[in-house]
């Protein structure tokens, strides 16, 4: 690489780094506030989006329930941070201890479908996702733990020290807002998510996970622990998911089983498959778009009021018809995403000069 490109791959770096920063407060004034927090949602998707291409995106095991995770990261960050149980545990024991608690429930869903592929492992995992919904409406009695279909309220907000991040701040004479101090926040977190999966697709076990999804019989005739490389993959996913949650609960103040159905999975999975399976750049992309996409076709119901005097289809309708559409159309003409994977190609051996 020659240093006018190594100067033009930093200018380009340092370009996207200052476009993200200034992103909320250029978003806030042509969208409006409540577009700055679908981009902090935004974020919290591209992490999940990347926890679940590890498990479905390099080691090839698809998961429908991934959201569980996302749950066990939220519960427990509600309940250590809020006046449930009287707990109010400091943000930095509580996002770790979140992480590690959903790797443990990845390797207890992992365990007993090792032996499982495709549909059958489809089924399994969408039944464990149903299970910790379940589990946590119920769990009110006879002892309330998770406070049942109410869910849990006042719920810590992310907090160092004194500094709060659901106050207004005033920094260098630039006034951040609560939705500001989360956006920056989940973007470090997000910058961090990126770093690691890129750094594990590069990895000897990010390789390994690659041979598992092509092909486990040659994976495993080859010398690789298919079984632990698995557990691996459905720990280290699980854990994106739990930071996630734990991000989610403090930035909403309120976690209730009705934020982890079946229908939440499927939506970040469709972000994976949409945006390019196994290719971090792609998924990226995926999430970021499922994310805005349906919100900005919430805009339907007042186009119509506008141009037709009257909302003839409801927008809630028309909004699902035209994402479901629009998915359709990307598995009939880009069937392996809008930004696939790259993969290596052998070149193919010569022929001998006098031909065989």
């Amino acid at each position: 690489m020659t240093l006018a490109d190594t100067r033009l791959r930093w200018a380009l770096w340092i370009g996207i780094a200052i476009l993200l920063l200034a992103l909320p407060f250029a978003t806030e004034a042509l969208l409006g506030r409540s577009w700055v927090r679908i981009l902090a949602v935004a974020l919290l998707f591209v992490m999940l989006a990347l926890g679940l291409n590890i498990v479905v995106g390099f080691a090839g095991l698809l998961d429908l329930g991934y959201i569980a995770f996302f749950a066990v990261g939220a519960y427990s960050y509600a309940l250590l941070a809020s006046p449930q149980f009287g707990i109010h545990w400091p943000v930095l024991l509580l996002l770790p201890l979140g992480a590690a608690l959903a790797a443990l429930f990845g390797i207890l869903l992992g365990a007993p479908t090792l032996r499982l592929r495709g549909d059958y492992l489809a089924i399994v995992t969408l039944g464990f996702g149903e299970i910790i919904r379940v589990f946590l409406n119920n769990l009110n009695r006879p002892v309330n733990i998770t406070n049942g279909p109410q869910g849990i309220t006042l719920i810590d907000p992310i907090r160092f020290g004194d500094f709060s991040l659901a106050r207004t701040h005033e920094i260098a004479g630039i006034t951040f807002s609560a939705v500001h101090n989360y956006y920056y926040v989940f973007l470090l977190f997000a910058v961090l998510t990126i770093v690691i999966s890129l750094r594990l697709e590069r990895s000897r076990i990010g390789r390994a996970w690659v041979a598992i999804r092509e092909d486990e019989l040659a994976a495993s005739a080859m010398g690789i622990n298919t079984r632990n490389l698995k557990l691996l993959a459905f720990a280290m996913g699980a854990s994106f998911g739990g930071v996630a949650g734990g991000l989610f609960a403090a930035f909403q103040g309120f976690v209730s089983p009705e934020s982890f159905h079946l229908i939440d999975s499927i939506m970040v999975l469709c972000m994976v498959v949409l945006g390019g399976m196994g290719n971090v750049a792609g998924v990226v992309l995926g999430a970021v778009l499922l994310t805005a996409l349906p919100e900005a076709l919430r805009y339907i119901g007042p186009l119509q009021q506008r141009w037709l005097g009257d909302v003839l289809i409801d927008p809630a309708d028309l909004r699902m018809l035209l994402f479901g559409l629009a998915l359709v159309l990307m598995m009939l003409l880009r069937p392996e995403g809008l930004w696939p994977a790259r993969r290596r190609v052998q070149p193919a051996p010569r022929e001998a000069a006098h031909g065989h």
